[in-house]
């Protein structure tokens, strides 16, 4: 445990942030996997609109820096191609 005042504030600060992060890692998989579930279920439809939002999510997640931005375009790439399988 650090002694320096501003060393305690730094690793309050960091402790904060790494909550968030972990937070919102959690929120991107979840819609991920919403997406994947729709997938399996045949539901085209609710698969194009959970898409939709996990797109969203990995674009604003790579531009914060949470993921990588080849991450994000690599995840996308997938689910499109999963979309496209069980569209056709």
């Amino acid at each position: 445990m650090p002694n320096i005042k501003s060393a305690i504030k730094r690793t309050k600060t960091i402790e904060k942030r790494r909550a968030l992060r972990t937070s919102q890692k959690s929120d991107l998989r979840t819609t991920v996997k919403n997406f994947e579930k729709a997938v399996l279920a045949n539901d085209v439809e609710l698969a194009k609109t959970t898409l939709i939002v996990a797109v969203k999510k990995l674009d604003k997640a790579a531009t914060k820096g949470l993921i990588h931005k080849n991450a994000a375009n690599r995840q996308k790439s997938r689910l499109m191609k999963k979309l496209n399988v069980l569209s056709a």
